[in-house]
C-alpha cells in the first residue's frame, strides 16, 4: 500500500475519531504540535529509524508530548507507534491537515512579495480571492519576501501560480524583443 493511502487512512480515522468526541479543534491543535516536532531533524530520524525499537520510540514521544496532547491524540499515536507504522506520522500529519482544511472549507494562498505587506493588504487580498470566486470560505494566506522578484507579486493558490511579478514581466518583454523578426531598416 502507498504512504499516501496509508497516510490518507490514518488521518481519516483520527479526524472521524475527533468528531465523534468532540476534540477536533484540540485535536488539530495536537497534529500541528506533532508536525511541527517532525520538522526538527532528530525528531523526525528517529521516527524514521528502523533500528530504534517501538518500545524506545513510545517512551521517547511520551516524554516530549505526554502532557502536551490530549489523550485521545495520545492513545491514537501510541497505537501508530505499536504498529509500527510511526515512521508515516509525518505523512499522516500532513493529510490530517489537508483533510481538516478541506472539512473545514479553509482555502491556503501563498502570496510572495518584494517587500513585506501589511496586514491590511493581507485583509484586501483574502477577500478579493473570495469576491472573485477563486477561493471559498476560509483563506488562510501565507506571505512570503523574496525581493528577486523586484516587484508584483506570486499568488498560489490550490494548483494555480498567478505571476505578476516584474520579473517575470521584464522577462517576457526580453523574449518578445529577441524573438521579434521583424528588423525595420532606415
Amino acid at each position: 500500500m502507498s504512504v499516501s493511502r496509508i497516510a490518507s487512512r490514518y488521518a481519516k480515522s483520527l479526524i472521524d475519531l475527533a468528531i465523534d468526541n468532540d476534540k477536533l479543534e484540540k485535536v488539530v491543535e495536537d497534529v500541528r504540535l506533532l508536525k511541527n516536532a517532525t520538522e526538527q531533524r532528530d525528531f523526525y530520524l528517529l521516527i524514521k529509524s528502523p533500528i530504534v525499537k517501538s518500545d524506545k520510540k513510545l517512551k521517547i514521544f511520551n516524554a516530549i508530548f505526554e502532557e502536551r496532547i490530549d489523550s485521545l491524540s495520545s492513545s491514537f499515536f501510541e497505537i501508530i507507534i505499536k504498529k509500527g507504522r510511526e515512521k508515516f506520522l509525518p505523512e499522516i500529519a500532513d493529510e490530517f491537515i489537508e483533510q481538516y482544511r478541506e472539512l473545514k472549507n479553509i482555502t491556503i494562498a501563498k502570496v510572495t512579495t518584494a517587500i513585506p505587506i501589511t496586514e491590511s493588504q493581507v485583509l484586501r487580498i483574502k477577500s478579493e480571492l473570495v469576491k472573485l470566486g477563486v477561493a471559498t470560505g476560509t483563506v488562510e494566506l501565507e506571505t512570503t519576501v523574496d525581493p528577486e522578484i523586484i516587484g508584483g507579486f506570486l499568488l498560489e493558490i490550490k494548483d494555480r501560480l498567478y505571476d505578476a511579478s516584474v520579473k517575470s514581466k521584464l522577462a517576457n518583454l526580453k523574449k518578445e524583443i529577441l524573438d521579434n523578426t521583424y528588423i525595420k531598416s532606415l
